[in-house]
Order: C-alpha cells, then sequence, then structure tokens
C-alpha cells in the first residue's frame, strides 16, 4: 500500500512540474507584465519586435505582424495587421492573441486605447541602449517560453557588444550627423539607440541635446554644426540619392574629408538583434574618418 501512495505521489510531483508556471517580466516603458503561462498566440506591432522574437526563438508564436515585418525571411509569410499609423483592431481580435508587443510611438496614441480594453497583456519594446538589446531577448524568451534559445543569442549579442567596445574605447572622438532621410531632413536626438552606437564608436551627434527623438533639421542646422562625418541610413526599399545634397557643400568638413558614408537603415533604425552590424558600420565609418584626418594633417603644410 505504501508503495501506491508512493507512486500516486510522485505522479502528482511529474503533473505539477509538466504544468507552466506564470511568466512576469518589466517592460521598456517600466510596466510588469504577467502571464499566466508562455504566450503561444503572439501579435508584433513593429518590425523591430518581429526580429526580436525570432532570435528569441518564439518566431512560431507570431500570428500577425505589421508591414516592413522582412527580417527573417520567414517574417514576410506573417499575415498583416495594419502598419504604424493604422492598425486593423477587428482582425487583431479574431486572431485571438494572448501577447502583444508593442512599439511606441506618436502616432499610436489613439489606438493603444483601443488595445488597452482588449484585455490583452502587451509588452512594450523601445530600446535606447545597445546593452537593452540583449536584456529584451532574454525577457521575450521568457514570455514566450523559449528561454534556452533567447539566451544564447543574448550571450552571442554581448560579446561582440564588448569586442566593439574594447576595439573603439579611447578613440578620438568624431562629430557626426546621422541622416534617417533628407526631404525633410530627419536626424535622431541623443536619447535614440543610433546615438548609443555612435558613442560607442568614439563618435559624437551633432543633435545629441535636440529634446525630441526624430527631429526635423534644417541644411543650415548642419553647416553650422559643420560635422566631420555625414552618416546617411537609407532602408532597403527606400533607396534614394540622400547624399546628393551634401556633395556640392564644399564648406563641410564631412565633404572636404570625403566622410559621405551610406549604411543600410534598416540595421540601425530597428533596435533589434542586427543592429550590432549597424553599429560595426558606423564603428568602421568613423574610424576611416579619423585615417582621413590624419592624412589630411599630414598634408598640410
Amino acid at each position: 500500500m505504501a508503495g501506491i501512495w508512493l507512486m500516486a505521489g510522485l505522479f502528482a510531483l511529474s503533473a505539477q512540474a509538466a504544468q507552466p508556471l506564470p511568466v512576469s517580466v518589466t517592460d521598456d516603458m517600466g510596466n510588469t507584465v504577467r502571464l499566466s503561462r508562455p504566450a503561444q498566440r503572439v501579435i508584433s506591432l513593429s518590425p523591430h519586435v518581429t526580429e526580436l522574437i525570432f532570435a528569441a526563438g518564439g518566431g512560431d508564436k507570431i500570428v500577425g505582424t505589421v508591414s516592413y515585418s522582412d527580417y527573417p525571411a520567414a517574417a514576410k509569410e506573417i499575415p498583416r495587421i495594419g502598419d504604424n499609423r493604422l492598425l486593423d483592431m477587428e482582425r487583431i481580435m479574431a486572431m485571438k492573441p494572448d501577447l502583444l508587443v508593442i512599439w511606441m510611438h506618436g502616432a499610436f496614441d489613439k489606438q493603444l486605447d483601443l488595445l488597452r480594453q482588449s484585455g490583452v497583456p502587451f509588452f512594450f519594446s523601445e530600446p535606447q541602449r545597445l546593452t537593452q538589446i540583449p536584456e529584451t531577448l532574454q525577457k521575450l524568451g521568457s514570455l514566450l517560453g523559449t528561454e534556452t534559445q533567447a539566451q544564447q543569442a543574448a550571450a552571442e549579442f554581448k560579446q561582440q557588444l564588448q569586442q566593439l567596445s574594447a576595439q573603439y574605447a579611447g578613440r578620438p572622438q568624431v562629430r557626426t550627423f546621422y541622416q534617417v532621410w533628407h526631404q525633410p531632413l530627419y536626424t535622431l536626438n541623443g536619447h535614440h539607440i543610433v546615438s548609443d552606437a555612435i558613442r560607442l564608436c568614439g563618435g559624437e551627434n551633432i543633435f545629441n541635446k535636440l529634446t525630441t527623438a526624430a527631429p526635423v533639421v534644417s541644411t543650415e542646422a548642419v553647416l553650422q554644426e559643420n560635422p566631420e562625418v555625414i552618416i546617411s541610413a537609407e532602408s532597403a526599399n527606400q533607396r534614394s540619392n540622400g547624399m546628393a545634397q551634401w556633395k556640392t557643400l564644399t564648406t563641410l568638413l564631412a565633404v572636404r574629408n570625403q566622410n559621405l558614408v551610406t549604411i543600410n537603415g534598416d540595421l540601425m533604425n530597428r533596435p533589434g538583434p542586427r543592429i550590432i552590424d549597424g553599429a560595426r558600420a558606423i564603428c568602421e565609418a568613423l574610424e576611416q574618418a579619423r585615417q582621413h584626418r590624419q592624412s589630411n594633417q599630414k598634408g598640410t603644410p
């Protein structure tokens, strides 16, 4: 009889162990996100969020996403539920999500109340520092029940970040203008994660102190700041000649020193795992500017 009770106890313990455990994490807005069990049906409301979820091992749990969620390739097959301006709320609810992963931006305010009323838990993702990327990967791994893959992705990112930090620590500063778009002329302020990457590489964002996250600036303002490097970040689906306006302005130090650089905007403007590749491209551009600086100094009589 004792053996029967022992076996029954073991089966009970086994059943309890098999039950999914509640999950609790803090998002980038400081909110606590609680789930009774790891999410199985997730909606991603930003391209960078889609990349983060795939990297964290939860790509197969995404049931809906927004326009431009095109990386990795499997993301292109996920049904669309809108874009960064307008969401199809009826379709979102019909998908019966158990987690929404959201990017907060100005055009999103009107729809946030509707999402709150739905009762579906949501996690805000807006990393402002490179060190937050591995933290977000681990949090998403907890929310999705994919901790092992998320931890591996986080560890890989940390290693690459440490390597870049060590490589460019103490390098001479390079004043940098980061161009998001040229018509109108958009840039980013010092709180954006792109500025964190510029700092990592030994650079200074010339519009670091502006209060607006993605301000429109004038050509005259750029001329006044006279950056040593101009970096234009163009997405693959928005190829244009964004540097043309600068090439004729020979009073600019960046033009005189041939430091007009174009990089893949999807790497930098989406704060996901690939941003480490974008940061590396920025570091290489700034290092090239330092070399041009030395060459010009040597050539000065």
